[in-house]
């Protein structure tokens, strides 16, 4: 589909990045989240080529407030903010969906990457969501603390969530350990939620992400993208049936893995 992309703003300030295709209608939406980097011509890209697939996306720049976005986009320092802040920015962007002809927000799914993992999962425990996705995010041991930023905690977020999740983790993510993916699992399964888990071999963190050569990982990104269509012409478009609970997991990983063997790749 040809796609039509723009900058829009929500009524509190949030800036965003929205792609769509042109013409169509009864168009199912998505939200794309970024990586820790804020809003980078590589979300943008993602951005536009889910908008292909027939979604209307929108991808917010959450972390917009903070002073020094050169440092950000270069990875020289983070942006934390807390759970109620993520809510309010991803409603704020929310609502431009329902001023778009075509687009139907009540079929909503939403897609977070690395930090923002994380987000997806919380959003969806306050608002309602189709469908949760997180590409190696939301599992790290950081993810599941409870603090001033995370009140409720990752096990307290799960609980609370109905839409099924996808989970895309990678062997060799020197962040996410493969006891850490199968810590998310039995939360999802002890709060009996709808869950498709993989686990791909000699993935490295971020090997989704084409502009840094040392993680990208072609054959394994056009693999899991392909995963990501599926659920959610599933989800979003009703071709599978979630109603009931489904535990789907599967991984690949060496005999002798190591997660203290892996290491952070550019």
């Amino acid at each position: 589909m040809n796609v039509i992309s723009e900058r829009v703003v929500g009524e509190r300030g949030v800036p965003a990045f929205l792609a769509r295709p042109e013409g169509g209608a009864d168009l199912p939406c998505v939200i794309l989240l970024h990586e820790r980097y804020g809003l980078v011509k590589h979300t943008e890209d993602l951005a536009e080529k889910l908008a292909s697939s027939g979604y209307v996306v929108v991808a917010p720049d959450l972390f917009y407030a903070y002073p020094d976005q050169e440092s950000l986009r270069r990875g020289d320092v983070g942006v934390k903010l807390t759970d109620a802040e993520v809510t309010e920015e991803i409603d704020d962007v929310c609502a431009v969906l329902d001023q778009i002809k075509g687009a139907d927000s009540s079929r909503l799914g939403m897609v977070g990457v690395c930090q923002s993992g994380r987000y997806s999962i919380a959003y969806g425990a306050r608002r309602p969501l189709k469908a949760c996705v997180t590409f190696y995010g939301a599992a790290q041991e950081s993810d599941w603390a409870v603090n001033e930023f995370q009140p409720d905690g990752l096990a307290a977020l799960i609980a609370q969530l109905e839409a099924p999740v996808l989970g895309i983790f990678g062997e060799k993510d020197h962040v996410i350990s493969i006891n850490d993916v199968r810590r998310l699992r039995s939360a999802l399964e002890e709060h009996q939620k709808s869950y498709r888990i993989k686990i791909y071999a000699d993935a490295p963190h971020g090997w989704l992400n084409d502009t840094m050569p040392g993680r990208y990982r072609p054959a394994i990104a056009a693999a899991a993208w392909s995963e990501l269509l599926k659920f959610f012409d599933e989800t979003l478009n009703g071709s599978g049936d979630w109603s009931r609970v489904r535990w789907e997991f599967s991984s690949d990983f060496a005999k002798d893995y190591d997660f203290t063997k892996n290491v952070r790749l550019e």
